[in-house]
């Protein structure tokens, strides 16, 4: 399967500026999303490993108790893809906002 391209700086903040909460910190689309609890977080995590197997694209994150934060960018393209934008707005779904 081919991977998708590393997008150019304009196309990167038009898609930013559709995703209210993410931002642009050192090449990669972040975020940290906070719940009521660990169950709450982890359970997030565990929908969002679905979607992301699935799509075959994977974030870096990581979990302290009731917040999750995450990095995404496509390293094999070596930047920002329209694969971190898809799972950008998946895990927004996912976390009910």
């Amino acid at each position: 399967m081919k991977r998708p391209a590393k997008l150019d700086p304009a196309e990167i903040e038009t898609r930013l500026g559709k995703l209210p909460g993410w931002t642009l910190k050192k090449g990669a689309l972040c975020r940290t999303f906070t719940f009521e609890d660990f169950s709450e977080a982890f359970s997030f995590m565990t929908r969002v490993a679905l979607a992301a197997e699935k799509m075959d694209h994977h974030p870096d994150w990581e979990n302290v108790w009731n917040k999750v934060t995450v990095r995404l960018n496509t390293h094999d393209a070596g930047g920002i893809t329209v694969l971190d934008f898809k799972l950008a707005s998946t895990m927004t779904t996912l976390a009910g906002l």
